[in-house]
Protein backbone atom coordinates (compact mmCIF):
# COMPACT_ATOMS: atom_id res chain seq x y z
CA UNK A 1 0.00 0.00 0.00
CA UNK A 2 3.13 2.75 1.29
CA UNK A 3 6.59 1.79 -0.37
CA UNK A 4 9.45 4.14 0.17
CA UNK A 5 12.52 3.23 -2.49
CA UNK A 6 15.31 4.94 -2.02
CA UNK A 7 13.75 7.78 -0.13
CA UNK A 8 16.36 11.07 1.36
CA UNK A 9 13.96 14.62 2.06
CA UNK A 10 16.77 17.48 2.76
CA UNK A 11 15.74 21.27 3.89
CA UNK A 12 16.98 24.53 2.05
CA UNK A 13 18.33 25.57 5.27
CA UNK A 14 19.52 22.14 6.60
CA UNK A 15 23.11 21.14 6.43
CA UNK A 16 22.16 16.97 6.35
CA UNK A 17 19.15 15.58 5.33
CA UNK A 18 16.43 14.71 7.51
CA UNK A 19 16.21 11.24 5.97
CA UNK A 20 18.66 9.28 3.59
CA UNK A 21 18.32 6.12 1.75
CA UNK A 22 14.81 4.83 3.09
CA UNK A 23 14.01 1.47 1.83
CA UNK A 24 10.07 0.82 3.60
CA UNK A 25 6.76 -1.19 2.32
CA UNK A 26 3.96 -0.67 4.62
CA UNK A 27 1.28 -3.37 3.01
CA UNK A 28 -2.52 -3.35 3.44
CA UNK A 29 -4.59 -3.43 6.70
CA UNK A 30 -1.06 -3.40 8.96
CA UNK A 31 -0.99 -0.40 11.87
CA UNK A 32 2.82 0.46 11.50
CA UNK A 33 3.96 2.93 14.47
CA UNK A 34 6.94 5.05 14.32
CA UNK A 35 8.82 6.28 16.92
CA UNK A 36 12.16 8.38 17.32
CA UNK A 37 13.22 11.34 19.82
CA UNK A 38 11.86 14.93 18.95
CA UNK A 39 12.98 16.26 16.00
CA UNK A 40 14.14 13.18 15.01
CA UNK A 41 12.06 13.47 11.14
CA UNK A 42 8.94 11.19 12.07
CA UNK A 43 6.52 14.34 10.81
CA UNK A 44 8.81 14.57 7.86
CA UNK A 45 8.30 10.89 7.34
CA UNK A 46 4.86 11.12 7.22
CA UNK A 47 4.03 13.80 5.39
CA UNK A 48 5.98 12.92 2.36
CA UNK A 49 2.97 9.56 2.61
CA UNK A 50 0.51 12.28 1.02
CA UNK A 51 2.73 14.52 -0.48
CA UNK A 52 3.04 17.71 1.58
CA UNK A 53 6.64 17.02 1.79
CA UNK A 54 8.02 18.40 -0.61
CA UNK A 55 5.31 20.42 -2.53
CA UNK A 56 4.07 22.35 0.32
CA UNK A 57 7.09 22.03 2.96
CA UNK A 58 9.67 22.84 0.62
CA UNK A 59 13.43 21.12 0.25
CA UNK A 60 14.51 18.79 -1.87
CA UNK A 61 12.64 15.09 -1.93
CA UNK A 62 14.77 12.13 -4.17
CA UNK A 63 14.01 8.59 -4.16
CA UNK A 64 10.35 7.94 -4.52
CA UNK A 65 7.11 7.08 -2.50
CA UNK A 66 3.87 5.64 -3.82
CA UNK A 67 0.58 4.69 -2.15
CA UNK A 68 -1.67 2.43 -3.88
CA UNK A 69 0.35 3.12 -6.65
CA UNK A 70 0.50 6.93 -7.02
CA UNK A 71 3.68 8.29 -6.88
CA UNK A 72 3.53 11.11 -4.52
CA UNK A 73 5.98 13.57 -6.34
CA UNK A 74 3.38 13.50 -9.34
CA UNK A 75 0.38 13.94 -7.35
CA UNK A 76 0.39 16.87 -4.79
CA UNK A 77 -2.17 16.46 -1.65
CA UNK A 78 -5.24 17.40 -3.00
CA UNK A 79 -4.84 14.33 -5.40
CA UNK A 80 -4.01 11.68 -2.81
CA UNK A 81 -7.28 12.92 -0.57
CA UNK A 82 -9.27 10.42 -1.58
CA UNK A 83 -6.77 7.44 -0.44
CA UNK A 84 -5.18 9.21 2.57
CA UNK A 85 -6.50 10.89 5.39
CA UNK A 86 -3.81 13.29 7.41
CA UNK A 87 -4.20 14.38 10.86
CA UNK A 88 -1.15 16.76 12.17
CA UNK A 89 -0.23 17.56 15.23
CA UNK A 90 -2.08 20.70 15.36
CA UNK A 91 -5.72 19.91 14.23
CA UNK A 92 -7.20 23.20 14.74
CA UNK A 93 -5.07 24.55 12.11
CA UNK A 94 -6.62 22.07 9.65
CA UNK A 95 -10.59 23.19 10.48
CA UNK A 96 -12.31 24.98 7.39
CA UNK A 97 -15.16 25.39 8.92
CA UNK A 98 -16.80 26.90 12.22
CA UNK A 99 -19.16 23.74 13.38
CA UNK A 100 -18.59 20.38 14.33
CA UNK A 101 -21.09 17.91 12.10
CA UNK A 102 -19.97 20.42 9.02
CA UNK A 103 -16.44 19.90 9.35
CA UNK A 104 -17.04 16.13 9.57
CA UNK A 105 -18.81 16.63 6.30
CA UNK A 106 -16.69 19.31 4.21
CA UNK A 107 -13.91 16.70 3.61
CA UNK A 108 -16.21 14.45 1.63
CA UNK A 109 -18.19 17.49 0.13
CA UNK A 110 -14.78 18.15 -1.37
CA UNK A 111 -14.78 14.46 -2.85
CA UNK A 112 -18.13 14.40 -4.33
CA UNK A 113 -19.75 12.27 -1.96
CA UNK A 114 -23.50 11.46 -2.47
CA UNK A 115 -25.47 13.28 -0.19
CA UNK A 116 -27.26 10.34 1.43
CA UNK A 117 -23.71 9.09 2.10
CA UNK A 118 -22.44 11.97 3.60
CA UNK A 119 -25.46 11.59 6.11
CA UNK A 120 -25.28 8.08 7.39
CA UNK A 121 -20.92 8.47 7.44
CA UNK A 122 -21.45 11.67 9.39
CA UNK A 123 -23.73 9.95 11.94
CA UNK A 124 -21.93 6.60 11.96
CA UNK A 125 -18.47 8.70 12.84
CA UNK A 126 -20.46 10.98 15.59
CA UNK A 127 -21.39 7.67 17.11
CA UNK A 128 -17.63 5.74 16.54
CA UNK A 129 -15.95 8.91 18.31
CA UNK A 130 -18.49 9.59 21.11
CA UNK A 131 -19.22 13.17 19.90
CA UNK A 132 -23.05 13.24 19.44
CA UNK A 133 -23.93 15.57 21.77
CA UNK A 134 -21.71 18.39 20.90
CA UNK A 135 -22.77 18.21 17.06
CA UNK A 136 -23.67 21.74 16.51
CA UNK A 137 -21.20 22.92 19.15
CA UNK A 138 -18.81 25.78 17.21
CA UNK A 139 -15.21 23.73 17.26
CA UNK A 140 -13.70 27.30 19.04
CA UNK A 141 -15.93 26.02 22.15
CA UNK A 142 -14.13 22.36 22.40
CA UNK A 143 -11.05 21.81 24.13
CA UNK A 144 -8.09 20.61 22.86
CA UNK A 145 -8.99 17.12 22.78
CA UNK A 146 -12.47 17.22 21.44
CA UNK A 147 -10.95 19.06 18.82
CA UNK A 148 -8.58 15.97 17.98
CA UNK A 149 -11.11 13.86 17.73
CA UNK A 150 -12.98 16.17 15.06
CA UNK A 151 -10.05 16.27 13.01
CA UNK A 152 -9.38 12.71 13.04
CA UNK A 153 -13.29 11.78 12.42
CA UNK A 154 -13.39 14.92 9.39
CA UNK A 155 -10.87 12.18 7.60
CA UNK A 156 -12.36 8.81 8.91
CA UNK A 157 -15.82 10.06 7.20
CA UNK A 158 -14.20 9.95 3.81
CA UNK A 159 -13.62 6.46 4.19
CA UNK A 160 -9.26 7.19 2.79
CA UNK A 161 -7.93 3.59 2.21
CA UNK A 162 -4.62 4.92 4.41
CA UNK A 163 -4.33 7.16 7.46
CA UNK A 164 -2.18 8.74 8.77
CA UNK A 165 -1.69 10.09 12.10
CA UNK A 166 0.63 12.46 13.79
CA UNK A 167 0.67 12.06 17.52
CA UNK A 168 -3.12 11.23 17.47
CA UNK A 169 -3.75 10.74 21.28
CA UNK A 170 -1.23 13.58 22.46
CA UNK A 171 -4.23 15.93 23.71
CA UNK A 172 -6.96 13.26 25.11
CA UNK A 173 -7.13 11.83 28.08
CA UNK A 174 -6.46 8.26 28.52
CA UNK A 175 -10.55 7.31 28.34
CA UNK A 176 -10.46 9.18 24.97
CA UNK A 177 -7.33 7.52 23.68
CA UNK A 178 -8.53 4.18 24.45
CA UNK A 179 -11.59 4.91 21.87
CA UNK A 180 -9.50 6.36 19.40
CA UNK A 181 -7.24 3.29 19.34
CA UNK A 182 -10.07 0.84 19.69
CA UNK A 183 -11.48 2.81 16.47
CA UNK A 184 -8.07 2.52 14.31
CA UNK A 185 -7.62 -1.23 15.11
CA UNK A 186 -11.20 -2.15 14.32
CA UNK A 187 -10.06 0.40 10.77
CA UNK A 188 -6.92 -2.27 10.27
CA UNK A 189 -8.65 -5.45 11.19
CA UNK A 190 -12.34 -5.68 10.00
CA UNK A 191 -11.89 -2.95 6.94
CA UNK A 192 -7.93 -3.70 5.77
CA UNK A 193 -7.16 0.52 6.59
CA UNK A 194 -3.46 1.14 6.71
CA UNK A 195 -2.60 2.98 9.64
CA UNK A 196 0.78 4.71 9.76
CA UNK A 197 1.09 6.83 13.17
CA UNK A 198 3.39 8.67 15.06
CA UNK A 199 3.14 8.87 18.65
CA UNK A 200 5.49 9.68 21.87
CA UNK A 201 3.10 8.04 24.26
CA UNK A 202 4.12 4.53 23.49
CA UNK A 203 2.39 3.05 26.53
CA UNK A 204 -1.48 3.72 24.86
CA UNK A 205 -0.09 2.03 21.52
CA UNK A 206 2.85 0.23 21.49
CA UNK A 207 0.87 -3.25 21.92
CA UNK A 208 -1.53 -2.42 19.13
CA UNK A 209 1.57 -2.06 16.51
CA UNK A 210 2.02 -4.46 13.49
CA UNK A 211 5.41 -3.07 12.84
CA UNK A 212 7.73 0.00 14.72
CA UNK A 213 9.33 2.18 12.57
CA UNK A 214 12.57 3.65 14.89
CA UNK A 215 13.75 6.93 13.08
CA UNK A 216 17.28 7.62 14.87
CA UNK A 217 17.51 10.83 13.54
CA UNK A 218 20.34 12.98 11.23
CA UNK A 219 19.51 10.79 7.92
CA UNK A 220 20.89 7.46 9.78
CA UNK A 221 19.17 4.28 9.00
CA UNK A 222 15.54 3.51 9.91
CA UNK A 223 15.19 0.35 12.20
CA UNK A 224 12.14 -1.86 11.43
CA UNK A 225 10.99 -4.49 12.88
CA UNK A 226 8.93 -6.29 15.07
CA UNK A 227 7.23 -4.51 18.15
CA UNK A 228 9.40 -6.67 21.08
CA UNK A 229 12.51 -6.66 18.88
CA UNK A 230 12.68 -3.05 18.20
CA UNK A 231 11.95 -1.80 21.89
CA UNK A 232 14.93 -4.05 23.03
CA UNK A 233 17.07 -1.40 22.15
CA UNK A 234 14.97 1.94 21.54
CA UNK A 235 16.03 5.23 23.03
CA UNK A 236 12.45 5.87 23.65
CA UNK A 237 10.23 2.97 25.17
CA UNK A 238 7.43 3.35 27.66
CA UNK A 239 7.57 2.29 31.19
CA UNK A 240 6.43 -1.33 31.10
CA UNK A 241 9.30 -1.65 28.45
CA UNK A 242 11.65 0.19 30.78
CA UNK A 243 10.31 -2.17 34.26
CA UNK A 244 11.07 -5.40 31.94
CA UNK A 245 14.32 -3.85 30.85
CA UNK A 246 15.27 -3.86 34.58
CA UNK A 247 14.11 -6.92 35.85
CA UNK A 248 15.53 -8.94 32.50
CA UNK A 249 12.13 -10.51 31.45
CA UNK A 250 12.09 -12.43 28.29
CA UNK A 251 9.88 -11.55 25.77
CA UNK A 252 9.96 -8.36 26.78
CA UNK A 253 6.57 -7.18 27.47
CA UNK A 254 4.63 -4.31 25.68
CA UNK A 255 1.27 -4.65 27.50
CA UNK A 256 0.25 -4.45 30.99
CA UNK A 257 -1.08 -8.06 30.97
CA UNK A 258 1.91 -9.38 29.49
CA UNK A 259 3.90 -7.46 32.18
CA UNK A 260 1.63 -9.01 34.71
CA UNK A 261 2.16 -12.76 33.95
CA UNK A 262 6.11 -11.89 34.45
CA UNK A 263 6.05 -9.95 37.73
CA UNK A 264 5.43 -12.84 40.02
CA UNK A 265 9.36 -12.84 41.06
CA UNK A 266 9.71 -9.00 41.02
CA UNK A 267 6.82 -8.64 43.41
CA UNK A 268 8.19 -11.22 45.40
CA UNK A 269 11.74 -9.10 46.15
CA UNK A 270 9.89 -5.90 46.72
CA UNK A 271 7.31 -7.35 49.38
CA UNK A 272 10.06 -6.50 51.63
CA UNK A 273 9.64 -3.02 54.02
CA UNK A 274 10.80 -0.68 51.39
CA UNK A 275 8.90 1.77 50.34
CA UNK A 276 9.35 5.18 47.53
CA UNK A 277 10.77 7.72 49.35
CA UNK A 278 8.49 10.44 50.99
CA UNK A 279 7.59 13.92 48.53
CA UNK A 280 8.99 16.58 50.13
CA UNK A 281 6.77 18.82 52.48
CA UNK A 282 5.38 22.25 50.94
CA UNK A 283 5.78 25.39 52.23
CA UNK A 284 4.57 29.27 52.32
CA UNK A 285 1.01 29.51 50.21
CA UNK A 286 1.51 31.07 47.21
CA UNK A 287 -1.97 30.33 45.31
CA UNK A 288 -5.11 30.62 47.14
CA UNK A 289 -8.41 29.82 44.99
CA UNK A 290 -11.86 29.73 47.07
CA UNK A 291 -15.39 28.96 46.16
CA UNK A 292 -14.86 29.86 41.81
CA UNK A 293 -17.09 29.59 39.46
CA UNK A 294 -16.26 30.10 35.67
CA UNK A 295 -19.34 30.50 33.52
CA UNK A 296 -18.78 30.61 29.61
CA UNK A 297 -22.50 31.93 28.45
CA UNK A 298 -24.83 29.28 29.81
CA UNK A 299 -21.80 26.55 30.33
CA UNK A 300 -20.31 26.45 33.85
CA UNK A 301 -16.63 25.64 33.29
CA UNK A 302 -16.08 25.29 37.09
CA UNK A 303 -18.80 24.84 40.21
CA UNK A 304 -17.28 26.04 43.88
CA UNK A 305 -13.90 25.24 43.18
CA UNK A 306 -10.90 25.42 45.95
CA UNK A 307 -7.89 24.94 45.49
CA UNK A 308 -4.56 25.76 47.59
CA UNK A 309 -1.01 25.16 46.21
CA UNK A 310 1.91 25.86 48.18
CA UNK A 311 5.58 26.64 47.31
CA UNK A 312 7.60 23.62 46.94
CA UNK A 313 4.69 21.72 45.44
CA UNK A 314 4.13 20.37 42.36
CA UNK A 315 0.27 19.35 41.60
CA UNK A 316 -1.29 17.62 38.64
CA UNK A 317 -4.39 18.63 37.08
CA UNK A 318 -6.49 15.51 36.24
CA UNK A 319 -9.88 14.54 34.32
CA UNK A 320 -11.35 14.18 31.21
CA UNK A 321 -11.40 17.16 27.90
CA UNK A 322 -13.49 19.52 28.82
CA UNK A 323 -13.03 18.89 32.97
CA UNK A 324 -12.45 22.66 33.75
CA UNK A 325 -8.20 21.93 33.84
CA UNK A 326 -7.31 24.68 31.10
CA UNK A 327 -10.18 27.26 32.58
CA UNK A 328 -8.50 26.88 36.19
CA UNK A 329 -4.99 27.69 34.64
CA UNK A 330 -5.97 30.81 32.89
CA UNK A 331 -7.96 31.98 36.07
CA UNK A 332 -5.02 31.96 37.87
CA UNK A 333 -3.13 34.45 35.29
CA UNK A 334 -6.31 37.06 35.13
CA UNK A 335 -6.86 35.14 31.59
CA UNK A 336 -9.71 34.12 32.43
CA UNK A 337 -12.39 36.52 35.08
CA UNK A 338 -14.17 34.57 37.83
CA UNK A 339 -18.52 34.21 38.10
CA UNK A 340 -17.83 34.19 41.83
CA UNK A 341 -15.32 33.52 44.30
CA UNK A 342 -11.76 34.67 44.48
CA UNK A 343 -8.55 33.72 43.17
CA UNK A 344 -4.98 35.10 44.98
CA UNK A 345 -1.70 34.75 43.72
CA UNK A 346 1.37 35.76 46.15
CA UNK A 347 -1.76 37.82 48.24
CA UNK A 348 -2.90 39.69 44.89
CA UNK A 349 -5.72 39.09 42.69
CA UNK A 350 -4.36 38.32 38.99
CA UNK A 351 -6.88 39.43 36.72
CA UNK A 352 -6.06 42.82 38.21
CA UNK A 353 -2.62 42.95 37.94
CA UNK A 354 -0.34 44.51 35.15
CA UNK A 355 1.23 42.15 32.91
CA UNK A 356 4.30 42.71 33.71
CA UNK A 357 3.72 43.07 37.56
CA UNK A 358 1.76 39.13 36.67
CA UNK A 359 4.89 37.84 34.85
CA UNK A 360 7.16 38.49 37.92
CA UNK A 361 3.70 36.14 40.23
CA UNK A 362 3.02 33.75 37.55
CA UNK A 363 4.10 32.22 34.16
CA UNK A 364 1.73 29.76 31.73
CA UNK A 365 2.93 27.55 29.10
CA UNK A 366 -1.05 27.24 26.90
CA UNK A 367 -1.43 24.10 25.09
CA UNK A 368 -0.68 26.24 21.96
CA UNK A 369 3.06 27.32 22.27
CA UNK A 370 3.66 28.97 19.23
CA UNK A 371 0.99 31.60 21.19
CA UNK A 372 3.78 32.47 23.12
CA UNK A 373 6.66 32.61 20.26
CA UNK A 374 6.94 35.97 18.03
CA UNK A 375 10.74 35.97 17.11
CA UNK A 376 12.27 34.84 13.59
CA UNK A 377 14.86 33.29 14.99
CA UNK A 378 14.99 30.62 18.05
CA UNK A 379 18.28 32.46 19.11
CA UNK A 380 16.43 35.78 19.11
CA UNK A 381 13.52 34.07 21.31
CA UNK A 382 16.23 32.92 23.60
CA UNK A 383 18.00 35.77 24.23
CA UNK A 384 14.31 38.23 24.54
CA UNK A 385 13.47 36.02 26.91
CA UNK A 386 16.58 36.23 29.26
CA UNK A 387 15.94 40.32 28.37
CA UNK A 388 12.65 40.08 29.12
CA UNK A 389 13.15 37.70 32.95
CA UNK A 390 16.52 39.27 33.62
CA UNK A 391 18.36 36.47 33.47
CA UNK A 392 22.21 35.72 32.89
CA UNK A 393 22.32 35.26 29.01
CA UNK A 394 22.35 31.91 28.02
CA UNK A 395 19.56 30.81 30.64
CA UNK A 396 16.96 30.10 28.02
CA UNK A 397 18.87 28.71 25.64
CA UNK A 398 20.87 26.11 28.09
CA UNK A 399 17.07 24.98 29.64
CA UNK A 400 16.25 24.25 25.90
CA UNK A 401 19.27 22.27 25.47
CA UNK A 402 18.09 20.29 28.74
CA UNK A 403 14.24 20.12 27.35
CA UNK A 404 15.01 19.09 23.82
CA UNK A 405 18.39 18.90 22.45
CA UNK A 406 19.54 19.66 19.03
CA UNK A 407 17.39 22.62 18.05
CA UNK A 408 19.41 25.22 16.07
CA UNK A 409 19.68 28.91 16.73
CA UNK A 410 18.97 29.91 13.25
CA UNK A 411 15.64 27.88 12.88
CA UNK A 412 12.00 30.04 12.51
CA UNK A 413 10.18 28.55 15.81
CA UNK A 414 7.38 27.86 13.13
CA UNK A 415 9.45 25.61 11.52
CA UNK A 416 9.83 23.70 14.86
CA UNK A 417 8.59 20.60 15.54
CA UNK A 418 4.89 20.33 18.06
CA UNK A 419 7.05 19.23 20.90
CA UNK A 420 10.45 21.03 19.96
CA UNK A 421 7.93 24.37 19.69
CA UNK A 422 7.11 23.26 23.04
CA UNK A 423 10.21 22.91 24.54
CA UNK A 424 11.12 26.75 23.61
CA UNK A 425 7.56 28.04 25.20
CA UNK A 426 8.90 26.10 28.26
CA UNK A 427 11.75 27.41 28.25
CA UNK A 428 10.68 30.97 27.75
CA UNK A 429 8.79 31.03 30.62
CA UNK A 430 10.82 29.12 32.76
CA UNK A 431 13.52 31.30 32.09
CA UNK A 432 11.63 34.20 34.51
CA UNK A 433 11.71 31.76 37.30
CA UNK A 434 8.49 32.85 38.58
CA UNK A 435 6.64 31.87 41.82
CA UNK A 436 4.13 29.83 40.18
CA UNK A 437 4.27 28.24 36.95
CA UNK A 438 1.47 27.02 35.21
CA UNK A 439 1.87 24.04 32.43
CA UNK A 440 -1.29 23.23 30.61
CA UNK A 441 -0.53 19.69 28.75
CA UNK A 442 3.22 20.57 28.73
CA UNK A 443 4.65 17.12 27.43
CA UNK A 444 2.52 17.18 24.18
CA UNK A 445 4.86 15.99 21.77
CA UNK A 446 7.86 15.80 23.90
CA UNK A 447 9.48 12.26 23.79
CA UNK A 448 10.81 9.91 26.60
CA UNK A 449 13.76 11.63 27.57
CA UNK A 450 12.90 14.83 27.04
CA UNK A 451 9.86 14.41 29.29
CA UNK A 452 12.94 13.17 32.61
CA UNK A 453 14.44 16.39 32.10
CA UNK A 454 11.22 18.24 31.60
CA UNK A 455 10.35 16.62 35.43
CA UNK A 456 13.78 16.81 36.55
CA UNK A 457 13.71 20.60 35.95
CA UNK A 458 10.44 20.62 37.54
CA UNK A 459 11.84 19.25 40.53
CA UNK A 460 14.32 21.50 40.85
CA UNK A 461 12.06 24.23 40.65
CA UNK A 462 10.09 23.01 43.70
CA UNK A 463 12.93 22.33 45.61
CA UNK A 464 13.62 26.11 45.19
CA UNK A 465 10.53 27.56 46.32
CA UNK A 466 8.14 27.87 43.59
CA UNK A 467 5.15 26.13 43.35
CA UNK A 468 3.84 24.08 40.32
CA UNK A 469 0.83 23.43 38.96
CA UNK A 470 0.33 21.52 35.38
CA UNK A 471 -2.73 20.17 33.60
CA UNK A 472 -2.12 17.00 31.83
CA UNK A 473 -3.17 13.63 30.81
CA UNK A 474 0.21 12.26 31.42
CA UNK A 475 -0.56 9.81 33.83
CA UNK A 476 3.61 8.65 33.68
CA UNK A 477 4.60 12.18 34.28
CA UNK A 478 2.17 13.01 36.94
CA UNK A 479 3.50 9.49 38.90
CA UNK A 480 7.05 10.55 38.08
CA UNK A 481 7.01 14.60 39.09
CA UNK A 482 3.73 15.40 41.10
CA UNK A 483 3.50 15.67 44.90
CA UNK A 484 -0.13 15.91 44.73
CA UNK A 485 -3.12 15.32 42.12
CA UNK A 486 -6.32 17.20 41.81
CA UNK A 487 -8.94 15.27 40.02
CA UNK A 488 -11.70 17.36 38.39
CA UNK A 489 -15.02 15.98 36.76
CA UNK A 490 -17.52 18.20 35.21
CA UNK A 491 -15.49 21.50 36.87
CA UNK A 492 -15.89 19.77 40.52
CA UNK A 493 -13.04 18.57 42.35
CA UNK A 494 -13.32 15.12 42.90
CA UNK A 495 -10.28 13.90 44.55
CA UNK A 496 -6.97 16.02 46.07
CA UNK A 497 -4.38 14.30 47.63
CA UNK A 498 -0.85 13.03 47.62
CA UNK A 499 -0.34 11.46 44.04
CA UNK A 500 0.37 7.84 44.90
CA UNK A 501 -3.17 7.90 46.89
CA UNK A 502 -4.91 9.57 43.91
CA UNK A 503 -3.37 7.80 40.89
CA UNK A 504 -3.33 4.13 42.32
CA UNK A 505 -6.93 4.09 43.09
CA UNK A 506 -8.33 5.27 39.98
CA UNK A 507 -7.78 2.59 36.93
CA UNK A 508 -7.67 5.47 34.49
CA UNK A 509 -5.25 7.30 35.85
CA UNK A 510 -2.65 4.79 37.25
CA UNK A 511 0.85 4.33 35.48
CA UNK A 512 1.69 1.65 33.89
CA UNK A 513 4.33 0.86 36.94
CA UNK A 514 1.98 0.99 39.39
CA UNK A 515 -0.70 -1.36 37.38
CA UNK A 516 1.78 -4.19 37.11
CA UNK A 517 3.23 -3.99 40.26
CA UNK A 518 -0.51 -3.81 42.05
CA UNK A 519 -1.25 -3.45 45.17
CA UNK A 520 2.15 -2.11 46.12
CA UNK A 521 3.13 1.47 46.29
CA UNK A 522 5.63 1.58 43.10
CA UNK A 523 4.65 4.41 40.89
CA UNK A 524 7.65 4.58 38.28
CA UNK A 525 11.13 2.23 37.12
CA UNK A 526 13.00 4.47 39.12
CA UNK A 527 11.13 3.80 42.36
CA UNK A 528 11.70 -0.01 41.27
CA UNK A 529 15.34 0.77 40.78
CA UNK A 530 16.24 2.66 43.62
CA UNK A 531 14.18 0.05 45.90
CA UNK A 532 16.09 -3.38 44.59
CA UNK A 533 19.75 -1.26 44.94
CA UNK A 534 21.63 -3.25 47.58
CA UNK A 535 22.24 -1.20 50.52
CA UNK A 536 25.15 0.73 50.87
Amino acid sequence: MIRFEGVSVRYDDSAAPVLSGVDLHIPEGELCLVVGRTGSGKSTLLRTVNGLVPHFTGGTLSGRVTVAGRDTREHPPRELADVVGFVGQDPASGFVTDVVEEELAYGMESLGVAPDVMRRRVEETLDVLGMAAVRDRPLASLSAGQQQRVAIGSVLAAHPRVLVLDEPTSALDPQAAEEVLALLQRLVHDLGLTVLLAEHRLERVVQYADRVVLVPGGGRPLVVGRPQDVMATSPVAPPVVELGRLAGWSPLPLSIRDARRQSGSLRDRLAVDVRPAARPTSGPLIADVRRLVVRYGDVVALRSVDVQVRAGEVVALMGRNGAGKSTLLTSLVGMTGASAGTVRVCGDDPHGLRPRDLVRRAGLVPQEAADLLYADTVARECDQADRDAGAPAGTTAGLLARIAPGIGGTVHPRDLSEGQRLALALAVVLAGSPPLVLLDEPTRGLDYPAKRDLAAILAELAASGHAIVLATHDVELAATVATRTVVLAEGEIVSDGPTGEVVTSSPAFAPQVAKVLSPGPWLTVDDVALALRPAG
